[in-house]
């Protein structure tokens, strides 16, 4: 189930299937050792390399959801696609990450926010904001006679 599926879009353009340059260049340049370059083709060759992976891993990813009548791959779909290809050493890690990732969403959602936590309608809030910039404004102009 692809996102151009019952569409009638062009297909993406190989620029629109790549990753940014700088970032992994920048990626490259912190893995290897200090005094070590990479050519900008061995860069190029690295994306394209990312890319065919990216796509291999969704592809099975996709077939599996399919299998599972689902609609939206989920990490479970990556996982399974990870064995399925031979790349059973990757799913410790990638569970980790996925285990940390979920951490940060509910420490994310247990924040809350200053709105919330004054406990005052957005209306009392603008007028309270509205009399702070009434008082701002009156005290600049008095400085100014």
């Amino acid at each position: 189930m692809s996102d151009n599926e019952g569409h009638s879009a062009a297909p993406p353009s190989e620029e629109d299937l790549s990753l940014p340059k700088a970032t992994v260049a920048k990626m490259i340049a912190e893995l290897l050792p200090n005094g070590v370059t990479c050519a900008k083709d061995t860069r190029d060759l690295i994306i394209e390399c990312c890319v065919e992976y990216i796509h291999l891993i969704s592809s099975e990813a996709n077939e599996i959801c399919e299998q599972d009548a689902k609609k939206t791959i989920a990490p479970e779909h990556i996982i399974s696609a990870l064995k399925r290809l031979g790349f059973e050493t990757f799913t410790a890690e990638v569970e980790d990450v996925l285990k940390d990732h979920k951490q940060q969403q509910k420490e994310r959602e247990k924040k809350v926010s200053k709105l919330e936590l004054s406990g005052l309608s957005e209306e009392e809030l603008l007028r309270q904001q509205q009399e702070l910039f009434a008082q701002s404004l009156a005290k600049y102009q008095s400085t100014q006679q």
